[in-house]
C-alpha cells in the first residue's frame, strides 16, 4: 500500500515535492496535467516529464487525479466519440508510461462544491466548508466567481477559470438529462476504454459526487451504495472500480461506511482511498476535520 498526497504540480501548487517527501509514511503523490483541457489527449512525453519530476524528488507517481472527462461524454453527445479516443489515448499513453491508477469523476459540470475555501477553526487553521443554505442562493454562473475569489490565487481543479464561459451553456444541454441517463452515459464510457484499461492494467476509480446529493438542479449518480453497486454491475472488469472518499460520501448522513466497505460488491472493487473526515454543524452544512 502507498499512502499519498495530492500534488498539484510546481505551477499551481505551493507545497514542494520536498516537504511532502518530509511527511513520515508518504511514499509517492497523485497529480495530473493541470494545462491539458478536457476532452484533449494526453502526449506520452507529458506523462514522461511529470513522472520524472516527481522521481527526482524522491517519490513515486503512484497515480493520476484526474484524466477530467469532457461533458460531451456525460451529456451522451455524438461528439463524445472524439473524446472517448483521446480518451483512450490518455490512458494507453499512461500504461507505457508504466501508470496505472485513475481517479476520476463523472460530475456534471462542477465538480466538488463548498461555499467557503478558508474558513478559519478555533486553533487557527483553515478548511473548506459546504451550507447548503447558502447555495440556495448562489446563481450557478456566480460560482466560479466565487470559488477564484477565495482560492488564493492558485488554479482548483474542476474550477478552471476558462470554463466559467461555458456554464450557462452546458446547463442548457443539460436539460433533459436525468440520473438513468447519465448513468447509461457512464456505461458507455467504460464500455469504450475497459479493453485499454485491461490491456495497460490501469485501475478506473471513480470518485463519489461531493457533496452526495443533487446540486443546482444537475443529476448525481455516485451518492450511496445502492449507486456504487449498480456502477460495478455497468462493466465486469475488475478495472471498474471505485475511490472511497470518506469524506464524499460521508456527507450524505444516510450512508453507513463501514457497511458500504464491507460489501463483496463494492470492496474488491476499491482500489484508491480519500481518508478524510467532515464534522457536521447541522444538516447539510458541514466542514473538514481534521484528518487524523
Amino acid at each position: 500500500m502507498d499512502i499519498t498526497l495530492r500534488w498539484f504540480g510546481k505551477k499551481h501548487d505551493s507545497v514542494k515535492l520536498e516537504h511532502i517527501r518530509q511527511i513520515p509514511g508518504v511514499t509517492g503523490v497523485v497529480s495530473s496535467l493541470h494545462d491539458v483541457p478536457a476532452g484533449e489527449a494526453w502526449k506520452l512525453e507529458d506523462i514522461l516529464a511529470l513522472k520524472n519530476e516527481v522521481e527526482a524528488a524522491g517519490l513515486k507517481l503512484v497515480g493520476i487525479e484526474s484524466v477530467n472527462i469532457h461533458e460531451d461524454i456525460k451529456i451522451g453527445l455524438p461528439s463524445r466519440e472524439k473524446y472517448i479516443e483521446n480518451y483512450k489515448i490518455s490512458l494507453e499513453n499512461l500504461g507505457k508510461a508504466d501508470i496505472h491508477l485513475v481517479c476520476y469523476n463523472f460530475m456534471p459540470i462542477f465538480d466538488w462544491t463548498r461555499t467557503d475555501l478558508a474558513k478559519r477553526l478555533e486553533d487557527g487553521s483553515y478548511v473548506l466548508a459546504y451550507d447548503e443554505n447558502i447555495i440556495k442562493d448562489i446563481k450557478p454562473e456566480n460560482m466560479f466567481e466565487r470559488v477564484e475569489k477565495e482560492s488564493g490565487g492558485f488554479v482548483l481543479p474542476g474550477w478552471e477559470p476558462n470554463r466559467r464561459d461555458e456554464i450557462m451553456d452546458l446547463f442548457e444541454k443539460y436539460k433533459g438529462v436525468t440520473a438513468e441517463k447519465l448513468m447509461e452515459n457512464l456505461k458507455y464510457f467504460l464500455d469504450a476504454i475497459m479493453p485499454v484499461c485491461e490491456k495497460y492494467r490501469i485501475k478506473m476509480a471513480i470518485h463519489p459526487d461531493d457533496p452526495a446529493w443533487s446540486v443546482f438542479g444537475l443529476p448525481r449518480i455516485v451518492t450511496d451504495e445502492k449507486s456504487l453497486e449498480k456502477i460495478a454491475s455497468l462493466n465486469d472488469s475488475i478495472y471498474n472500480g471505485f475511490t472511497l472518499c470518506t469524506g464524499s460520501l460521508g456527507s450524505n448522513l444516510k450512508n453507513n461506511l463501514p457497511d458500504i466497505i464491507r460489501n463483496p460488491r463494492i470492496s474488491k472493487r476499491i482500489h484508491f482511498v480519500h481518508f478524510r473526515n467532515i464534522k457536521y454543524e447541522a444538516e447539510r452544512v458541514f466542514q473538514e476535520n481534521s484528518k487524523l
